[in-house]
């Protein structure tokens, strides 16, 4: 697959013009509110525990529409582009307080359950005065250039990315998402690994026509060894044998950092699995049903990827041999079922120039695994092969799970 070949949704909320991006802006907050609606249905007071992997629902809603204003109609360079000054002044907020309520960067998580939010209709209704603001702006957007949408297209897909985070809150939370189109589909029958000459390969993307994130950015040149790597993720059914040889007593299998995440939590098979009556059930939304055993695995930590990969006598790729494949072999890589952990960290590549959204890349180049892919629950939108996705080994309510290649 070439950069010309994307999917139409994620050709569209990369490239696409004015007009695009404001149906999907209203797209995007259709999910958004109809998502919310179901926390307010299924949580008195829209009441969530305080825990790290959770967020009040009331703060996210609050923070997407706080995002979309801070960098639009707030923003007087907002048409400069990746170049913009991110510490220009800015407009006042709709909401006085808005800063001190909604800025990720400033609001540590721990705190956010103890602000003085307002309430669920009051939410809303600033969202809505948000967005009118910003179709209103983009309808003045002269020629369209991808200086003049950077900042609608960076709004777009941050407010996609906490859709999927709404979704996979909802699965921590058990509140039923009946919606067909985040639901995981079936694998085939694993087909052979796929082949992959040795040979140099760019890893990262040019300067892109249309938006990238600036971690894509700063392409670099690799040489690559041959070898082979999974055609898709592995799927429960290659998954399980592993869970009941005993895996998750066996300390063969761990590295050190697994073990401590073994001895932390002292998990017997995988977060939302359970055996009953003989059968492997799976919690899905609250509800427990029998385990498709032809779904990718999915909410595993890469600490479970990687000692599967040891029992199993594979590796995880890292993410140029995962790009590399996702863009020379469409035909025969299937991928977008889960995010996939690969074995690179999460670091710049050489020459990294971090964008106004200084807080989206350069904190988080702590070593922390690059996850590369897309989820069953991930917004055709921001589908990309070159999305670097990351977050924490341990994180297990992300919708992840893997794929191998030969050691």
């Amino acid at each position: 697959m070439h950069e010309d070949s994307l999917t139409p949704a994620a050709r569209l909320a990369r490239q696409g013009n004015a007009d695009v991006l404001a149906l999907a802006l209203q797209a995007s907050r259709r999910d958004t509110l109809a998502t919310f609606a179901l926390y307010e249905q299924a949580l008195p007071g829209l009441a969530v525990p305080r825990r790290g992997e959770l967020n009040p629902p009331l703060w996210e809603l609050g923070h997407i529409g706080w995002f979309q204003e801070y960098w639009l109609s707030r923003y007087p360079c907002r048409g400069d582009g990746a170049a913009a000054d991110p510490d220009a002044p800015r407009a006042r907020p709709l909401r006085p307080d808005a800063d001190a309520l909604y800025n990720s960067s400033l609001v540590p998580h721990d705190t956010r359950w103890s602000l003085p939010l307002p309430d669920a209709q009051a939410t809303r209704d600033d969202l809505a005065r948000q967005l009118e603001s910003t179709l209103a702006l983009l309808s003045d957007v002269d020629g369209g250039d991808d200086d003049s949408l950077y900042f609608y297209r960076l709004a777009l897909l941050h407010e996609d990315m906490h859709h999927e985070a709404a979704l996979y809150m909802a699965q921590a939370l058990g509140i039923a998402v009946d919606d067909a189109r985040w639901q995981a589909a079936a694998l085939p029958a694993p087909p052979p690994p796929l082949r992959l000459p040795a040979g140099p390969w760019r890893l990262g993307s040019e300067a892109p026509r249309g938006f990238a994130f600036d971690n894509e950015l700063a392409a670099h040149a690799l040489d690559l060894p041959a070898g082979t790597i999974d055609a898709q993720a592995v799927r429960w059914a290659e998954y399980l044998p592993f869970v009941e040889a005993g895996g998750y007593r066996d300390a063969r299998w761990w590295d050190d950092a697994g073990q401590r995440w073994l001895a932390a939590h002292l998990p017997t098979a995988p977060r939302y699995l359970r055996h009953e009556a003989g059968t492997w059930q799976h919690r899905r939304h609250g509800r427990w049903q029998a385990l498709a055993l032809a779904e990718a695995a999915c909410h595993l930590t890469q600490h479970e990827a990687l000692a599967w990969c040891r029992w199993a006598g594979r590796r995880l790729p890292g993410e140029a041999e995962w790009e590399r494949a996702a863009l020379t072999r469409p035909e025969s890589f299937r991928w977008g079922d889960v995010w996939e952990w690969t074995a690179s960290p999460f670091q710049p590549f050489p020459g990294f120039a971090a964008h106004p959204y200084r807080d989206y890349s350069a904190p988080w180049f702590d070593g922390r695994p690059v996850l590369r892919g897309a989820s069953f629950m991930t917004q055709p939108r921001l589908r990309h092969p070159r999305y670097r996705n990351y977050f924490p080994a341990f994180r297990n309510d992300v919708p992840a799970g893997f794929r191998t290649c030969a050691p």
